[in-house]
């Protein structure tokens, strides 16, 4: 019987671009998901490459802006972005807008700001809970369903692996949030990147161990969340990266 394997995504922001070039490491080695969880940058990955889109196209969305662009941000009055400009990318690339019509079962998670909880959606509207998801706290307006708000899945779990447990033969799971610890210094406006993500750090080492195969490709903290023109770079740099550990990931099919 064929293994099932899952993948759990971390967030991440433009970082989360070197999923999809370990995931192509994956693919030619290949490891493909059975199911997948995301968060935030995760969660975005996770479900262009669950409704089928290839590697390559979901990189050309990128990389022409499509995407990750800030023209497709509008500002609200009360100065703090909405992602209502979202949900027409969010149209074009997933009409059907249904989990239910993924081609392999994604979960993602988002926080519940108002009661202080981690939420996970696995069915029902695809494109309200992606963007609950990636909805960066203070740059973005809270979005609004089942009577309560979501913001950043990253917030309360920047590393979705619960809704993969008991639900695979191997659990892979990938974050893109690794620190430089060698940094003689650092400037303001990565300060906020760098404490939300050693704050994060202590809280992963109980679920990796947990992962039949972890993979963090080092020093990603050379590019930051809104490097948004380093996409190419980041891409090749988790390529690359994943086809450095074809002895660790070869050992999974065995």
């Amino acid at each position: 019987m064929e293994q099932t394997i899952g993948i759990a995504l971390s967030g991440g922001g433009a970082r989360g671009v070197a999923h999809l070039g370990l995931l192509k490491a994956l693919e030619e080695f290949g490891i493909k998901p059975s199911i997948i969880s995301g968060t935030s940058a995760g969660a975005i990955a996770g479900a262009f490459y669950a409704k089928g889109y290839s590697i390559d196209e979901i990189l050309e969305i990128v990389k022409n802006g499509h995407f990750f662009s800030f023209s497709n941000l509008s500002l609200e009055k009360k100065g703090i972005f909405s992602m209502k400009s979202f949900e027409k990318i969010y149209a074009e690339y997933f009409p059907e807008n249904s989990f239910e019509e993924l081609h392999i079962p994604l979960h993602i998670a988002a926080t519940d700001i108002l009661n202080g909880e981690i939420a996970y959606f696995s069915e029902g509207e695809l494109a309200r809970c992606i963007m609950a998801s990636s909805c960066v706290p203070v740059v973005f307006k809270p979005i609004s369903f089942n009577g309560t708000q979501f913001i950043d899945g990253g917030v309360l779990n920047n590393f979705p692996i619960e809704p993969l447990l008991n639900k695979c033969d191997t659990l892979i799971g990938i974050d893109v949030n690794s620190i430089q610890k060698t940094e003689k210094e650092i400037s303001i406006k990565n300060i906020l990147d760098r404490s939300f993500h050693l704050a994060l750090s202590s809280t992963l080492k109980e679920k990796t161990n947990k992962c039949d195969l972890f993979i963090q490709p080092p020093n990603m903290s050379q590019f930051g969340i809104f490097d948004l023109g380093k996409v190419q770079k980041i891409f090749k740099y988790g390529y690359e990266y994943g086809l450095s550990i074809e002895k660790e990931i070869l050992k999974l099919k065995k």
